[in-house]
């Protein structure tokens, strides 16, 4: 097959990881990137598109594809401004999500968070679960969320609270339910490469089951 991939965050842990495998397999014969920074990588089934990822309706034409994966996301750390936050981690996957549905596109996953809920006190959780609710409000026919727990991996940036609970995590994990337990970027990346050549049979996926999927 021929397939062609749309990935957004493809130069962050999880979706760089992703990248890799799409380059790797042989379904997919064009990934289409965009992105605010180039990701770096030169091989001939790459299409770069850079840009302001706030004005992704700019890049309409271009965003055509079979699968879209949506690994953008941010932190609390990172982006404290919680306008700027949203922007980030609600604005750009609806945008995106809507786009895709303009153009016909039949598979999207994106990235959320275990304690996505419309209905939290916490304002991330909260905007997590304002995503997910209207990424499946455009009717996507194959809309896939997935929402791990803590990720792993190392990052750049410095952010002392996750890095205290992966130690806690990995020190204590065999007293932690597995739904609950620290997942790693790369589990996620397979399981989504997964799901969107199998399909799953919820919508929303819980970390324990995106671990499943990420290890067959």
């Amino acid at each position: 097959m021929n397939k062609t991939a749309i990935l957004l965050g493809a130069t962050g842990l999880t979706g760089g990881i992703l990248l890799d495998y799409l380059l790797q397999d042989e379904d997919f014969g064009k990934i289409i990137i965009f992105g605010r920074s180039s990701c770096e990588k030169e091989h001939p089934k790459i299409e770069e598109h850079l840009g302001d990822m706030f004005e992704l309706e700019a890049f309409s034409e271009a965003f055509k594809g079979d699968v879209v994966f949506c690994c953008i996301g941010t932190t609390k750390a990172k982006t404290p401004n919680k306008e700027t936050y949203k922007k980030i981690d609600y604005g750009i996957p609806v945008t995106a999500a809507k786009i895709a549905k303009q153009n016909e596109i039949e598979i999207f996953e994106v990235i959320s968070a275990m304690g996505a809920n419309i209905n939290s006190s916490t304002f991330y959780n909260k905007v997590k679960g304002e995503m997910e609710r209207d990424v499946l409000a455009q009717g996507i026919k194959n809309t896939y969320i997935f929402q791990p727990s803590l990720i792993g991996g190392d990052r750049d940036e410095k952010r002392l609270g996750e890095r205290l609970a992966q130690i806690a995590m990995g020190t204590f994990g065999f007293l932690i339910p597995k739904q609950y337990k620290m997942i790693e970027p790369d589990t996620i990346a397979r399981a989504m490469l997964r799901v969107s050549k199998d399909g799953f049979s919820e919508k929303r996926i819980a970390s324990d089951k995106i671990k499943d999927l990420g290890n067959k």
